[in-house]
């Protein structure tokens, strides 16, 4: 497939790493030359330098025999005039665009990106994944990570072992004898620097971070099995008033079980706009990292601190602080891959990438109708993948036991009529389930050929 990624920032490059490793045709561009440079020195991809949203660089870049456009430059702008060209002047069938600005993501506005005005097949907002990420972490403390699968009926929780679990030492296959009843499965574990694919007899040490596939029914048992609380969160502290912040906060004061929030921003004109927008939140305006303030939000009464700013040090350092004073969780949001080490050493709860889930909702649209969700766990050492089994594929009325899944894959969850069943040996696949499959990244062109997501389709 021939896709041409407009910016070569962090999301534009990360999407064409992950694309052009795919083997497909990558034309990245962006107007900052030093970028594209970097990019094509480091990727297998081509490199065009201009605006993307000027029709003479589009068509340099390829577009009149493209199959798609991923507008995900700084400007939303740009973004969407991107789109536009590529649809009107280069008929391009398929065209991505990030855009940040909630107002244009208003549903009062949804008549703007129609095919008649301004051609938009997906709109990414990161602000909204993040949103809903910081969400998850808050309602699973023990987790440091979540997402969910089968519309909410399953949930992928990352876990670290301590040494109180009661499972050590225990093997895959004995803890599956131990709870037949349980519906999980264990789709990855990562011991030291590597991520696996776990096999039947693998047993489970302490220090272990370990990925489950769970029936949302079913989580409070699994974290019992595994040590863990699954205790609700009552007091939670939002540092950063913008859209991020604000989003959660406002969705935080509207829960059923009512949470109490307190949020923090310095820029006084945000604290403004954000007392006015929250009705039941107490805003302060101030420095996060102010332990005289953070004293005065009640600190140590808090369950959660949620580092949502802009600026990955204050983000860190406001976390560090926070832990000190008392709060029992600290989650931040983290911008730059190369400080995400940082957290875990610095005693960070749970970090959110905006990146990486701004790239994973990217992928499950470029694989488009048979993938209905991917999700990047780590630097892109594996993803987890949701997917329909059509009649044509490997999968349909094959036996699991069958299935030439490569060595780094795991089929670790099926949805039929939507019940959520854990995958055996024995177990038929057939036209229409909802499959979810933990592969390395190596092994993603594989599972891809198994679920027939091939060129053509698109």
């Amino acid at each position: 497939m021939k896709v041409i990624v407009c910016g070569a920032g962090q999301v534009g490059w990360q999407i064409a790493r992950h694309l052009s490793a795919e083997r497909n045709d990558i034309t990245i561009v962006d107007s900052k030359a030093d970028l594209v440079r970097r990019a094509t020195d480091t990727l297998d991809v081509q490199g065009v330098v201009g605006f993307a949203s000027h029709p003479t660089i589009l068509e340099q870049a390829g577009a009149r025999d493209a199959d798609m456009v991923i507008a995900a430059t700084y400007s939303d702008e740009v973004n969407m005039v991107t789109c536009q060209v590529a649809h009107s002047v280069f008929g391009v069938t398929r065209k991505i665009a990030r855009l940040r600005e909630q107002s244009y993501l208003d549903p009062r506005y949804s008549d703007l990106f129609r095919r008649e005005h301004m051609p938009i097949d997906v709109i990414i907002s990161p602000e909204r994944e993040v949103s809903q990420a910081a969400l998850k972490r808050v309602a699973y403390p023990d987790a440091f990570d979540v997402h969910e699968y089968f519309q909410g009926k399953a949930l992928l929780i990352g876990l670290v072992l301590d040494a109180s679990c009661p499972v050590l030492n225990t093997s895959l296959r004995q803890l599956s004898e131990l709870f037949p009843t349980l519906r999980i499965m264990v789709a990855g574990l990562r011991r030291g620097a590597r991520l696996i694919a776990p096999e039947p007899e693998d047993q489970l040490y302490a220090g272990d971070q370990i990925y489950i596939l769970v029936d949302a029914r079913d989580v409070a048992r699994a974290f019992e099995v595994f040590g863990k609380t699954h205790s609700r969160q009552e007091r939670v502290l939002v540092i950063g008033g913008g859209h991020v912040g604000l989003a959660v906060a406002r969705i935080l004061e509207n829960q059923p079980d009512r949470v109490r929030v307190k949020l923090i921003e310095r820029d006084r004109t945000r604290a403004e706009n954000a007392a006015d927008a929250l009705v039941r939140s107490i805003v302060l305006n101030g420095d996060g990292m102010d332990a005289n303030l953070l004293e005065e939000a009640g600190i140590s009464k808090t369950d959660a601190v949620l580092l949502l700013t802009d600026d990955d040090r204050t983000n860190l350092l406001a976390a560090v602080r926070a832990k000190a004073l008392g709060a029992k969780q600290a989650i931040s949001l983290i911008n730059d891959p190369g400080m995400v080490s940082l957290a875990g050493a610095m005693g960070i709860d749970a970090h959110i990438n905006p990146r990486a889930l701004t790239v994973s909702s990217i992928l499950r649209h470029v694989r488009h109708g048979r993938v209905r969700s991917v999700y990047l766990l780590g630097d892109r050492e594996a993803e987890v993948i949701e997917a329909q089994v059509l009649g044509t594929s490997q999968l349909s009325n094959a036996r699991v036991r069958d299935i030439a899944f490569p060595e780094g894959a795991l089929l670790i969850g099926v949805s039929r009529k939507g019940e959520f069943m854990r995958p055996s040996g024995d177990m038929v696949l057939r036209e229409g389930d909802l499959v979810v499959i933990f592969a390395l990244t190596g092994d993603v062109p594989k599972v891809d050929e198994l679920l027939q997501v091939a060129v053509e389709f698109f």
